[in-house]
């Protein structure tokens, strides 16, 4: 609601429905404002339960669907009020967040005052009109996606001379006798395994861009796309595993069994390295692998040629890697802490010691994150080490005087069993104090496998650790994977070498032009 101050009505009976319709606009408003901080609270406390300490979280993928919407909630509302508000004539659009990027297409659009004609003459006074600068603000839009047909022309020469008949070869296909090219090869792949979408809910979005197609068509497609990648994954694993300083982890994967009429539970090996909390010298990577079981030959296996740290949680099949002593493995703090958590929330004053004690040696690396190998070292041997000494002290006196089959006994027995691979990170600088990192490398996998329930076959969990290895390494290496998969999928189709294909991985990759 506009008001002319300078015209305001004479009756005094228009006056007073103007206050009255004043007062009910402010009365509105301010009950928009309580809902909107009613709202704020609640999305703060939502962040708490997704962000927050552990035993306050619920499931994140669950808890996203409830963000968006108070977040949602809370933008309708300010949306309602600014309406309500009058603006300046030149008010600028308010800026949020931080400026669109500089990289992204740049469209104008000049909007020419509607009173000024073509001759350009001042409305006011008739006199001539001279450019006197101009305001710019800028929006964000989007162009939707468009599926098109590439139609491939190639014209044929004949000589009436010798009667030669000269044409361009066929171009290479992703696909024998297929009709997808590697662009829309690495836009499936990326959707899904990348986007977590599957098949069908892509065939459902390329239908509504106008081409009707069989989700069987894209699972087709996938499967032959990913044949392509599969060299440049062996040449991304050989990368990973010469390494000297690894992380492990694994997650279960459901697995259609269409024989046994059920589901079983394959698994999903992440094998990651990450050198930046050191300032190492390789690049971060992660490689997955899938196996049907979780029998101990199968990270024995992955591993064969590995020689380093590894460090992982308190799986026993890691184990049998230590013979020979080429392989060490350094074990987890957060996994010893964990066991204390729980009990510390249900009141016990042995497990909260635990913690404070865990949290000191933490509070120690959270200091000397980003120094050199040496420096972390160094610190750790000050300040770590005592602490780490007299934590074990404290474990294996409270231990003597508890009930054997306590859960804080549990707890307390679980960390001295591990108690050298706890120590490992103390004597090397490279070595982080939990396997976190390679836990969030997990943590894709699963939002997949939540949208997807289960691979469809172990050819499927393959072809998911095929991929999923190459569009995670991107993000870890700041690369995006559409563009990605996109050109080297290009470039293998076209007879790239196999002696090269280290120049394909992630961190190496050089994209072509107009790619």
């Amino acid at each position: 609601m506009r008001l002319d101050l300078d015209n305001l009505p004479g009756d005094p009976v228009l006056l007073q429905q103007l206050v009255r319709d004043l007062a009910d606009i402010v009365e509105r408003q301010k009950a928009d404002l309580v809902e909107m901080e009613r709202l704020r609270l609640r999305l703060q406390q939502m962040q708490r339960t997704l962000y927050g300490r552990r035993s306050e979280r619920l499931d994140s993928d669950q808890l996203e669907l409830g963000l968006e919407e108070l977040e949602a909630d809370i933008a309708q509302l300010e949306t309602k009020i600014a309406a309500r508000t009058p603006e300046p004539v030149e008010a600028e659009p308010v800026r949020r967040g931080r400026d669109l990027p500089d990289h992204l297409p740049h469209h104008d659009i000049t909007l020419e005052p509607a009173d000024i004609d073509a001759e350009a003459v001042c409305p006011c006074c008739g006199g001539a009109l001279h450019p006197a600068g101009e305001t710019i603000s800028k929006m964000i839009d989007y162009v939707p996606a468009q599926v098109r047909v590439l139609r491939i022309r190639r014209p044929k020469y004949g000589c009436r001379g010798c009667g030669s008949l000269h044409q361009a070869p066929p171009p290479e296909k992703a696909i024998a006798k297929g009709m997808a090219t590697p662009a829309m090869l690495a836009h499936i792949l990326t959707s899904r395994y990348c986007d977590h979408l599957p098949f069908y809910r892509q065939a459902q979005i390329l239908a509504r861009n106008g081409f009707p197609v069989d989700r069987s068509v894209l699972a087709g497609w996938a499967g032959q796309g990913c044949w392509w990648l599969e060299a440049v994954h062996a040449e991304l694993a050989k990368a990973v595993f010469a390494s000297p300083k690894l992380f492990a982890d694994d997650t279960p994967m459901p697995t259609l069994n269409p024989g046994a009429g059920r589901v079983k539970i394959g698994r999903f090996w992440a094998y990651a390295r990450d050198d930046r909390p050191w300032q190492g010298p390789d690049p971060p990577a992660v490689v997955y692998f899938y196996t049907p079981d979780r029998k101990g030959e199968r990270p024995a296996d992955h591993l064969r040629g590995f020689r380093g740290v590894l460090q992982v949680d308190g799986y026993a099949g890691f184990e049998r890697l230590t013979t020979g002593g080429q392989v060490v493995l350094a074990a987890c703090w957060s996994h010893a802490r964990r066991r204390f958590y729980d009990l510390a929330q249900d009141g016990s004053p042995i497990a909260a010691e635990a913690l404070h004690r865990i949290a000191q040696l933490y509070a120690i690396e959270e200091r000397i994150r980003g120094r050199t190998a040496a420096e972390r070292r160094e610190a750790r041997q000050a300040h770590a080490v005592p602490l780490v000494d007299d934590l074990k002290a404290w474990f294996e006196q409270e231990l003597r005087r508890l009930p054997q089959r306590a859960k804080l006994a549990e707890a307390i027995r679980y960390a001295l069993a591990r108690w050298d691979g706890l120590r490992v990170y103390l004597g090397d600088g490279r070595v982080e104090m939990d396997t976190n990192t390679v836990e969030r490398t997990i943590r894709p996998v699963t939002i997949g496998r939540k949208n997807s329930l289960f691979s469809g076959s172990e050819g499927g969990g393959n072809r998911w650790a095929v991929i999923a290895s190459l569009v995670e390494t991107c993000k870890l290496n700041g690369v995006e994977p559409y563009a990605y998969l996109r050109d080297i999928l290009e470039r293998m189709v076209n007879g790239y070498a196999a002696n090269r294909l280290q120049d394909l991985l992630p961190w190496n990759w050089k994209p072509t032009v107009n790619t």
